[in-house]
């Protein structure tokens, strides 16, 4: 069997969180409790829960964005945890991570020409014209015209500030991308548009991802397994197909039973 891209083993990241009147005491919260799994070369990983079940905090462990309290995330096999400043600086353009809010990642001074060439310089472009046409590539890549590099963050809507958010990740040219609910904040039909995008581009660049979601109908669509997170733990891991069709645990079944049904008429049988 090929070597997995990502392994995550016995990972656990606690909080201390003060408690009492005068916060003179301290609690513990098991954000994440000691998890592991793998995602192999070329797959697309689905990460679900409720909020609050531990899987931003994962992908940001597995980023590296935070410590863990205990546990390895290996990268082709070398933890991340051991790397020094300019290993991890390397490493980042191989993993990259896609925001719920872009916009709060955007700095609202920058256009998106400058965005992009942020991360192009990554790659060592260091002509603006250089960085210009690559950028160009880039928005062409995620269906957005050229012609918007002028311009800022705050005259896009949340669809178009989520596909310059992928085309910012994707300019790096990485191996390795975390979505961390990327389509949680937009409408029915533009989330719809991201998903499709997402594919298409996971596709065709043969993209490994971690897909962080809560909602199960979205993750059905783009992922080859799935992870259910509860309460920092991991309670069942499977193809999608098991996942949907014959969840073990009680809470994916309850997770499953709480996705919307789009027809009413089938709501009525099914009541």
């Amino acid at each position: 069997m090929a070597q997995a891209m990502i392994e995550v083993e016995h990972l656990s990241k606690h909080f201390a969180r003060k408690s009492g009147m005068w916060g003179d005491s301290s609690a513990v919260v098991k954000a994440v409790d000691d998890i592991s799994f793998h995602i192999a070369p070329g797959e697309v990983l689905g990460l679900v829960g409720e909020s609050g079940s531990g899987k931003s905090t994962t992908g940001r462990l597995i980023l590296r964005l935070i410590e863990p309290t205990q546990g390895r995330v290996l990268h082709e096999g070398k933890n991340v945890f051991d790397l020094n400043g300019s290993q991890m600086r390397e490493l980042r353009k191989q993993m990259q991570i896609v925001f719920q809010d872009p916009y709060g990642a955007f700095n609202p001074r920058m256009t998106v020409g400058a965005i992009l060439g942020e991360a192009l310089q990554l790659r060592g472009l260091s002509t603006r014209g250089a960085r210009d046409s690559e950028a160009r590539k880039f928005l062409e890549m995620v269906q957005m015209p050229n012609s918007i590099l002028g311009r800022y963050p705050h005259e896009f809507s949340g669809g178009q500030r989520q596909r310059i958010g992928i085309a910012r990740a994707l300019a790096v040219e990485p191996k390795f991308i975390v979505a961390d609910e990327p389509v949680s904040a937009l409408d029915v039909s533009t989330q719809a548009e991201i998903v499709n995008l997402l594919l298409d581009l996971q596709q065709r660049l043969n993209l490994t991802m971690l897909f962080i979601s809560h909602d199960l109908s979205v993750v059905k669509v783009l992922c080859d397994r799935v992870a259910v997170m509860q309460n920092g733990k991991l309670v069942e891991v499977g193809t999608s197909e098991q996942i949907y069709n014959s969840p073990q645990q009680q809470y994916t079944r309850d997770l499953l039973a709480a996705i919307p049904i789009p027809d009413p008429m089938r709501a009525k049988r099914a009541a």
